[in-house]
């Protein structure tokens, strides 16, 4: 019995399978994305609490109205709603490469993990020309030019929060490039098919998710309410 016992919990710690039949790295992934949702939710929590304990905040659709190229057209929450759809493309093709991994097409992986990391750059761009922008504006840590909708002046608490929450979402977009940069190099050196699985690309492919996830709460906290 003994003997047997033995043999069944060797047998799912080297294939890397818990007792529950969940691959091991993909359950530490959801572990880290449960703590960051943590720390987001926090971020999001305090944010909304100064939000809506004050008699009024700046109007989003006057702070967020400029769009590249385009002078001093007044467009409300265009460049965003942009930001917003580039991001959700790049879920979109994330998913195809996961898809494209499951079936073991290494040739589909690269290329949907290739415009994945294209649509991450994009973001990542605009969200560098609307920080660039609005410091031009005026704004920055501790440093509020936008009025409040009624005309009162502002406080600081509105710049704060936005380019440390925004910041904090970069960071994240950030870093799922680079991993999908490897990703992509692994791929095109066959790593995943000399290991028989591309189960790597959908641990990425649920990191990518949850930041593409966490803009929808950005997006609504910042530029809706």
């Amino acid at each position: 019995m003994s003997t047997s016992v033995t043999a069944t919990q060797t047998k799912w710690w080297n294939g890397g399978k818990s007792p529950f039949n969940l691959e091991y790295g993909k359950v530490m992934m959801w572990y880290f994305l449960m703590s960051d949702a943590f720390t987001f939710g926090a971020f999001l929590i305090s944010y909304g609490t100064v939000r809506f304990s004050s008699n009024s905040w700046p109007d989003p659709n006057h702070v967020f109205n400029a769009f590249p190229l385009a002078g001093h057209a007044n467009l409300p929450l265009a460049f965003v709603s942009l930001m917003t759809f580039i991001l959700i493309i790049s879920s979109v093709t994330m998913v195809l490469a996961v898809h494209a991994g499951h079936n073991g097409d290494k040739k589909a992986v690269v290329k949907w993990i290739f415009w994945t990391i294209i649509g991450g750059l994009a973001f990542l761009g605009c969200q560098a020309w609307e920080w660039t922008h609005l410091h031009e504006e005026g704004a920055w840590w501790g440093r509020n030019p936008f009025p409040n909708a009624n005309g009162t002046a502002a406080s600081t608490n509105f710049s704060n929060f936005f380019f440390t929450i925004t910041g904090f979402h970069g960071f994240h977009v950030f870093s799922g490039v680079i991993i999908n940069i490897i990703m992509l190099i692994m791929a095109q050196k066959g790593v995943f098919e000399r290991k028989g699985h591309y189960l790597m690309i959908e641990k990425a492919g649920l990191y990518w998710h949850f930041v593409d996830l966490v803009w929808v709460f950005v997006f609504l906290c910042f530029y809706l309410i």
